[in-house]
């Protein structure tokens, strides 16, 4: 009977556990592995041992729940660096995109040499930076010279009716909206992660991990209200 009892109280352990941390075969597994170590123990020694069951069973269940919670912020940390990965792409069409602009502008405004090639030093910048918040930061840079560009082209009319550069413009502006909407992809994945690495009891764990509040990916050319809304450009 008291074999049949532990199998029992195994059973509720294992529907608790499976609910608690969304059905995670894996932990079932470990549940499953703790139930035959415990009806051995049982089988081979001395009667009544469902104290140091009990206590085994709590301990196997904390330790269970603190992997989860560190498997948790891993994958979100992981989903993070996938979605800047969406990003690092329309980036890439960005940085090979500038030097044709700079070029196109160079014939026309002859007196922004100092802001053309403050654009293709913040170009270069971003083409060798590392890592995600260095990208970010360096990417913030690029989109301000290239935002001082925008107001300083109005003062020529004959730039803006080039049809070079109004093709150009439309390549930007497409490049821009499809970075808008990887942005905001990445800067939710920032939210969720940073959520699990700051709320309790987590944020123990994350402190001991190494898991830090990230960074998001705010542009520098507007406030963090309009983040969310692509950007339009008009030279």
């Amino acid at each position: 009977m008291q074999v049949n009892e532990i199998k029992q109280n195994f059973i509720i352990l294992n529907v608790f556990i499976y609910r608690v941390f969304n059905k995670d075969h894996f932990l079932k597994g470990i549940v499953y592995f703790s139930e035959k170590i415990c009806l051995i123990f049982v089988q081979t020694s001395k009667p009544h041992p469902m104290p140091m069951i009990i206590f085994l069973v709590l301990v196997a269940v904390i330790v269970f729940w603190l992997i989860s919670i560190y498997n948790t912020m891993v994958r979100l940390r992981n989903r993070r660096e996938n979605a800047f990965a969406d990003i690092d792409v329309q980036l890439k069409q960005r940085h090979n995109l500038v030097p044709q602009l700079v070029e196109s502008v160079k014939g026309y405004a002859t007196h922004e040499r100092e802001l053309l090639m403050k654009i293709t030093e913040a170009r270069s910048a971003a083409m060798n930076a590392s890592g995600i918040n260095e990208k970010i930061a360096a990417e913030q840079t690029l989109s301000s010279a290239l935002q001082g560009l925008k107001v300083a082209v109005e003062n020529y009319p004959d730039l803006k009716a080039n049809q070079n550069f109004l093709q150009l413009q439309e390549e930007l502006s497409d490049i821009e909206n499809k970075l808008a909407a990887a942005r905001r992809f990445f800067n939710t994945s920032t939210t969720e992660y940073n959520n699990s690495v700051e709320t309790f009891p987590a944020n123990l764990i994350a402190t001991s991990f190494g898991f830090t509040r990230a960074t998001f990916f705010d542009l520098g050319t507007e406030g963090r209200q309009t983040l969310d809304q692509p950007p339009t450009i008009k030279f």
